[in-house]
């Protein structure tokens, strides 16, 4: 699986003051950490940047090469910030994102196809989320068509099929694992991907890494393509490479159903199966799953 590190985010840490001063030091920590975590490509999330939007994606994005060579998925919602991030990349970016909602279609499928960009094309339209794994289908088709007709090929697009936090809508969780499955037949060529860290917004500090991990490998287990992720999450980047197998296993089990004896489990992989339960829809999601 392809992982995107997210860290570099103006929303996060102290990253708004470093961008606006353009502190060269933090962001390139940031990116090398990243980078020599295996991170596969990095996000650069500067938000809707308003302020001198073209001098400063100049600045960030090239400060960021100086230290990596990874290739660069570009986070903004201003089409002008996004056009001059997409001048500066020296590989081939990814355009994060853009959705089936008109105004999207009109600002940031043409900057894919005029940069020869990948983009990042989620089932979002006019109406909002689609709510089930057929009407995401229809969505995406739809929106898929008119990057094509803009000479985008399905392989330079990365469907989100969107993830909302589990603890607003803990159904939603089966439709989308729904949909990544009908995806290759859909679109032939299309890679799947999604914000992961979106799963765990509003669940507990210390059990939104769990719900991350254990997320993560069960799509991995239906062959999603790429996922934005923690490039400091360590074990979170073992389980996806490979390196704990018993566990993968264990949420493979509890995803299939098998009967297990729990009680005899340790600490840590019950968790994990307490998790896939819930993730599953078997067994009911509160901020205290484990103590059930």
């Amino acid at each position: 699986m392809i992982l995107i590190g997210e860290d570099l985010n103006v929303m996060s840490g102290d990253f708004a003051r470093v961008i606006k001063e353009q502190e060269p030091g933090p962001v390139q920590e940031c990116v090398a950490q990243q980078t020599k975590n295996g991170m596969d490509y990095l996000d650069v999330n500067v938000g809707p940047v308003k302020k001198d939007p073209e001098g400063t994606m100049e600045w960030i994005i090239n400060t960021v090469q100086e230290v990596t060579d990874l290739p660069l998925c570009l986070d903004t919602t201003n089409p002008v910030a996004m056009e001059a991030g997409l001048k500066f990349c020296q590989k081939k970016a990814l355009i994060n994102s853009a959705s089936g909602a008109t105004e999207s279609m009109e600002t940031m499928l043409p900057l894919a196809a005029k940069y020869s960009a990948d983009v990042v094309l989620s089932v979002i339209n006019d109406a909002g989320l689609p709510a089930d794994a057929d009407e995401r289908a229809a969505s995406i088709m739809e929106s898929a068509a008119v990057a094509n007709e803009l000479g985008i090929p399905n392989e330079d697009i990365w469907v989100d099929a969107v993830l909302l936090p589990i603890g607003v809508d803990q159904r939603q969780v089966t439709a989308y694992l729904e949909f990544i499955q009908m995806l290759p037949d859909l679109l032939p060529g299309a890679k799947s991907t999604c914000g992961l860290s979106n799963l765990s917004y509003g669940a507990p500090k210390e059990l939104k890494s769990l719900l991350n991990r254990t997320f993560l490998v069960m799509i991995g287990r239906y062959n999603q393509h790429s996922t934005i992720v923690s490039g400091f999450d360590q074990e979170l980047i073992r389980l996806i490479r490979g390196e704990v197998p018993e566990i993968v296993e264990l949420i493979h089990r509890a995803m299939d159903e098998e009967d297990m004896d729990i009680s005899a489990l340790p600490q840590k992989e019950l968790e994990y199966v307490k998790t896939a339960q819930v993730l599953m829809g078997k067994s009911l999601y509160s901020h205290s799953w484990l103590e059930v």
